[in-house]
């Protein structure tokens, strides 16, 4: 238990009134004091005051004891109504007990049943500038107050001491008591709107504390000073943007905030070069408080330079500012097979060019970190076979597109391409759905006549035309089974390729429309590859082709010189059909599967006609144009080819690790 005071003069002074704990209420603003003794046993009696807990009056409130739970007041300080709550027995209800006091006060409190208060701290009258004066009852006078009455409290204003007063911002109290500036804080400063012919007040170093309300004494000592303005220098010029970022989409509107730390700004001009040509100047500060908007047409890293400028001096402060095209496309090119342990190029073309500093992230297969470059390309190597997921991520600052592909890696292949008869071009939409459904069917029937399983067949119809596809023959994964299976590549090849040229692969596009599907005939010279076998029939091809080569040239140079010829030697690039290098993917890779590799795949077109975008479109696309590159190279690559060049490319492709033949 703990011992109960009391004090009567706000706490300046208090006395002990029990030994014990007791609950103690407050009845007509303290007139009355009740306390109930704190006891796990039952009572009966409360203990009444009339003298602010001098003396006190043993009173029963109740004939049979009563386990006390508590005590509670009517609402009010003038409340002289109580309740106590308890139970006879651990067991019994609840029962509440309600005390009223009134009839112990007999008459209504007069003017001599009142008294002058001061209230002070430790002997000082004077709190927070002022001193108050309150009237409240003498301690004797057994008199009630009532709802009805007002509390009467004077207050008088003390004079200022250095105690009402309290260090001003940037200031610090050190130990001799004075207030001085801080290391960080400049007491010269003068704020930047006043100009001249105008006036500042500067602080002196001390406030007053709040809500003190002294008057004279120090007080003018310790108040801010004024001062007239005068003109000064600008100075701390800082330049950004409305939302804090460095990055910004084209089209649209960038607000531009200048805050200069120091200057007289209603005489200080202002001017901002936008960094794309155009400029804008204000004359005077005071002018920009919302901002200056500006709407950048064109991506790229623009300098934003602002400077400020008086009679006194001038300032200036760099923005660099990057502005992005939205990015529209992301198309992932790379070869549709790789040999392991190969470097392979990976490529992503973004559309629109002109969409500024871009970043790359590529994701090789599950590898928990991306490979992150600032260029379009990168540079891999695989080291194990099978097929791997790649997946580029390009980021422009505003947002973020992607395109997956997939890849084969095999320790060797083989390539071959082929041709189709002339009729199906009538029929050749020259749509992604269309080659997918056309190298289903090719691989079909290429399987069902040659008897080689489609697991070991990729087929890619390549975009353009004339029509014509590339198809990579892999090795099997189980070499040890009898028939084709237990053939080597170059077997296969050579088994494939004479089945094309005995016209046995056709199938019926529709009714009445056959197609034959036969090898892409550039050259007469045989299939060659990297196995010493083969190298005099490689090197008597090219001698051979290299001497018709020069034939064809001196024909042609002089022509004109020899009589009875009239006729110009051409390129037969009508008849001839193209080839593509077997590596390079031209606008697309198939996506493959771990258990079908051939599935065909669908090559994004290039839709290549240059376009220029609708001016109302979002994000102003009318400046970011871009032109598609039409990737038609089935004529003009031939065009291109020299009989020389011609024979160092054969028609099929042996590769082993360290020993590539084309």
């Amino acid at each position: 238990t703990g011992s109960m005071f009391i004090s009567t003069d706000g706490g300046n002074s208090w006395r002990q009134i029990f030994e014990e704990e007791h609950s103690i209420l407050f009845l007509d603003q303290g007139g009355a004091l009740v306390a109930i003794k704190h006891t796990p046993q039952p009572i009966r009696h409360l203990w009444l005051s009339f003298d602010e807990g001098r003396s006190w009056r043993k009173y029963s409130f109740t004939s049979v004891p009563l386990f006390v739970d508590g005590v509670l007041g009517e609402p009010g300080e003038e409340t002289l109504v109580m309740t106590v709550f308890g139970h006879l027995s651990h067991r019994s209800e609840w029962q509440l007990v309600k005390v009223d006091y009134r009839s112990i006060f007999s008459r209504k409190c007069l003017e001599n049943d009142f008294q002058v208060w001061t209230l002070h701290t430790q002997g000082e009258p004077c709190i927070i500038g002022e001193t108050r004066i309150y009237k409240r009852r003498r301690p004797a006078s057994r008199c009630i107050l009532g709802k009805k009455y007002g509390e009467t409290v004077t207050y008088v204003p003390c004079n200022c001491t250095d105690k009402d007063f309290e260090c001003d911002f940037g200031y610090e109290r050190h130990s001799d008591g004075r207030c001085l500036p801080a290391f960080w804080y400049n007491p010269s400063f003068v704020t930047k709107e006043c100009s001249m012919g105008q006036s500042y007040l500067n602080s002196t170093g001390y406030r007053k504390v709040g809500a003190n309300n002294c008057t004279g004494g120090v007080r003018d000592q310790y108040t801010a000073q004024r001062h007239p303005c005068s003109s000064r220098a600008p100075r701390g010029l800082h330049l950004i943007t409305s939302d804090g970022r460095l990055a910004t989409v084209s089209g649209q509107n960038v607000t531009f905030i200048a805050h200069l730390e120091e200057g007289d700004i209603p005489r200080t001009r202002l001017q901002i070069e936008f960094g794309d040509g155009t400029a804008v100047i204000f004359a005077n500060l005071s002018s920009v408080k919302g901002g200056i908007k500006h709407v950048y047409k064109h991506g790229g890293i623009y300098r934003v330079v602002a400077q400020v400028k008086n009679n006194l001096g001038s300032t200036r402060a760099i923005l660099f500012l990057h502005v992005n095209c939205p990015i529209e496309h992301v198309h992932l090119t790379l070869p549709y097979v790789a040999i392991t342990n190969q470097e392979v190029n990976l490529t992503a073309v973004v559309l629109p060019s002109t969409t500024g500093p871009l970043t790359y992230f590529w994701w090789i297969e599950n590898k928990t970190e991306p490979i992150v470059t600032l260029e379009d390309k990168a540079p891999i190597r695989f080291s194990t076979e099978g097929i791997t997921s790649i997946t580029i991520q390009v980021s422009d600052g505003n947002s973020i597109l992607q395109d997956v592909k997939s890849i084969a890696v095999f320790d060797s292949f083989r390539s071959l391409l082929l041709s189709f008869t002339p009729n199906l071009e009538d029929h050749n939409p020259d749509i992604p759905e269309w080659r997918q459904d056309l190298s289903k069917l090719v691989k079909r029937t290429l399987g069902e006549v040659t008897a080689l399983p489609e697991q070991q067949m990729l087929l890619a119809i390549l975009p353009g035309l004339p029509t014509a596809a590339e198809l990579y023959i892999l090795p099997h994964r189980d070499a040890t089974e009898e028939g084709l299976n237990s053939m080597s590549l170059e077997q296969i090849s050579d088994m494939v390729i004479n089945t094309l040229n005995q016209n046995r692969v056709q199938f019926e596009l529709k009714p009445g429309v056959r197609i034959i599907v036969s090898t892409a005939h550039l050259t007469l010279a045989p299939l060659v590859d990297s196995s010493p076998g083969h190298s005099g029939s490689a090197l008597l091809m090219l001698l051979s082709l290299a001497f018709v080569g020069l034939a064809v040239f001196i024909i042609y140079k002089f022509k004109r010189k020899i009589p009875g010829i009239n006729v110009y030697a051409q390129m037969q690039n009508e008849k001839e059909q193209e080839m593509i290098s077997p590596i390079t993917q031209i606008e697309g890779t198939p996506n493959f599967t771990q258990s079908e590799l051939t599935s065909p795949e669908e090559f994004p077109d290039d839709q290549h006609d240059t376009q220029k975008l609708d001016a109302s479109e979002h994000h102003s696309k009318t400046q970011c144009r871009y032109h598609y590159i039409r990737s038609n190279v089935r004529t003009s690559a031939l065009n291109s080819l020299k009989v020389g060049q011609a024979a160092t490319r054969a028609l099929t492709t042996t590769r082993q690790p360290g020993n590539t033949t084309w």
